[in-house]
C-alpha cells in the first residue's frame, strides 16, 4: 500500500523578512504502473506536479521501493527503553493468560458415536 510523507526542506528567508519551510511529498511503494506518468513531458501537465501545486509542495518525489525519512522516525522519542521492556514483558503475561484462558474453555468434542444417534431419528 503507498505511503505518503512529507520530507521538510531547508528554511528559506525571504526579502520581506519572513521564513518558510518548504517541504516535498514523498510518495513510495507504489505500483510501477502508478509510478510513471502519462501526459505530455510539460511538468504542468503531470499529476504529480499537479498536486504538488495545489498543496504548496516544491516537488512530489515518487517511488516503487519503500523510502524512509529518518526525520519523520519518532519512535525513539516516543517510548523510553524501560518502557519497551515493560510493555513487552505486559505483552507475554497478556498472551501467557488469554491462552490459559481459551484451553479452559474449549468445548470438548462429541465422540462420534454420540454425534451419529443424536442425529438419528428415534435418537437420544
Amino acid at each position: 500500500m503507498a505511503r505518503l510523507q512529507i520530507l521538510e526542506l531547508p528554511e528559506v528567508e525571504h526579502a520581506d523578512g519572513t521564513y518558510e519551510t518548504p517541504f516535498a511529498l514523498v510518495v513510495d511503494d507504489l505500483p510501477l504502473d502508478c509510478v510513471a506518468m502519462k501526459g505530455e513531458l510539460d511538468p504542468r501537465n503531470d499529476q504529480w506536479q499537479s498536486l504538488a501545486e495545489r498543496v504548496g509542495a516544491r516537488a512530489v518525489l515518487v517511488f516503487e521501493e519503500t523510502v524512509e525519512i529518518p526525520a519523520n522516525d519518532v519512535t525513539d522519542y516516543l517510548v523510553d527503553d524501560q518502557f519497551r521492556r515493560d510493555m513487552t514483558a505486559w505483552t507475554d503475561v497478556v498472551t501467557d493468560t488469554l491462552a490459559k484462558i481459551q484451553s479452559a474453555v474449549e468445548i470438548p468434542k462429541i465422540p462420534a458415536p454420540i454425534q451419529r444417534a443424536v442425529g438419528e431419528p428415534g435418537g437420544p
